[in-house]
């Protein structure tokens, strides 16, 4: 529940509170909530500029940067990822300001296999044209030493800092490796899209599961979760959506898993669910209306009822959601109980 400066006004003139006690209890709100991501002009600034940064030593990089070769190339990412962690230890010991720390250490991370590739490259491990930027580019077996040294790094640098967003490397790394290992493992000599959407879907799948057991093991305020659901959801999704489905039962099936997610999102408070299975169903309802019922007269009055009568079920819901919610979750286990009750 999100708390206004207009709510301890509001509670003030109903004299729960005088004004004096609601200032003070804004005061320390604000300042317990610092820490905590939100849309607000200042944490806009650190994360574009912190996103900015990281692009620039990762999916921006340009070819002009191989002129350095490997040697520069480690050396410039050593030396970069010194800086960030010195500003990291600064910004928290210091500063106390944990997003722009946690910013710092993740560029840390980020620049981890381009030292990898840096020092490979002066050893020959890549002959011909390769390119860091083809990291982000191009599946490649022989990316996996970086992602390996990266994880590795991520999980010693999550361990030192305990900050949410340096969960963000790690999902994309895993990312990365689900795409880079399957040729290997499978003996696949090219990269098809089909097998993209069948890995997409499966390793989103194992991501999402992989943040639910981290929401559930987590006791702190901090989102460590956040990351893995995004990443896990938009692969999941996207592999799932980009199937083909050959008749209209299919379709029918695939519309059912999207309001299973937004189900799934309200239970866990999890928003990413409900923005994917919202698209999902749009585009199922705009499959209806193009190709399925584009000559009937019916469809949009009878959609428009649908629309209705799942607000009246919303209406309905709400005057009964405590007494349902209470027996529901007397049938969950202890630690999913936690957890909704904790994110409720």
């Amino acid at each position: 529940m999100d708390i206004s400066p207009a709510d301890l006004k509001a509670a003030a003139a109903r004299s729960l509170v005088t004004e004096e006690q609601a200032e003070r209890l804004w005061q320390f709100l604000a300042e317990r909530r610092q820490d905590t991501p939100r849309f607000t002009f200042t944490h806009i600034l650190y994360y574009l500029g912190g996103l900015i940064a990281i692009g620039a030593m990762s999916l921006f990089m340009t070819l002009g940067w191989e002129r350095f070769g490997g040697t520069g190339l480690a050396l410039i990412a050593v030396g970069y990822g010194l800086v960030a962690l010195w500003l990291a230890d600064w910004f928290l010991e210091k500063k106390r300001l944990a997003i722009p720390a946690g910013i710092m250490a993740t560029l840390a991370v980020v620049l981890v296999p381009l030292a990898v590739y840096g020092v490979q490259q002066a050893l020959g491990y890549w002959p011909g044209r390769a390119a860091y930027r083809e990291y982000h580019a191009i599946i490649d077996w022989r990316w996996l030493m970086m992602e390996f040294a990266t994880l590795a790094a991520g999980a010693v640098m999550l361990w030192r800092y305990r900050l949410p967003f340096m969960v963000m490397p790690i999902a994309v790394t895993l990312w990365y490796m689900s795409m880079d290992l399957v040729p290997m493992l499978f003996g696949v000599e090219r990269w098809s899209w089909e097998l993209g959407k069948f890995v997409s879907l499966w390793f989103g799948l194992l991501m999402t599961l992989g943040a639910l057991w981290v929401d559930l093991r987590t006791r702190s305020e901090r989102d460590f979760a956040f990351w893995l659901y995004l990443f896990g959801v938009l692969t999941f999704w996207g592999g799932l959506s980009a199937m083909e489905s050959k008749d209209e039962l299919s379709k029918l099936g695939y519309c059912a898993i999207n309001v299973l997610m937004i189900l799934t999102g309200a239970v866990l408070s999890r928003r990413v669910f409900a923005v994917f299975g919202g698209l999902g169903i749009a585009g199922y309802l705009g499959h209806l209306s193009w190709r399925v019922f584009k000559d009937s007269v019916v469809f949009p009055f009878v959609l428009t009822a649908i629309g209705l009568g799942i607000v009246f079920a919303g209406i309905w819901w709400q005057r009964r959601e405590a007494h349902i919610s209470a027996r529901l979750r007397a049938w969950l286990p202890e630690p999913m109980r936690e957890l909704i009750e904790r994110r409720g």
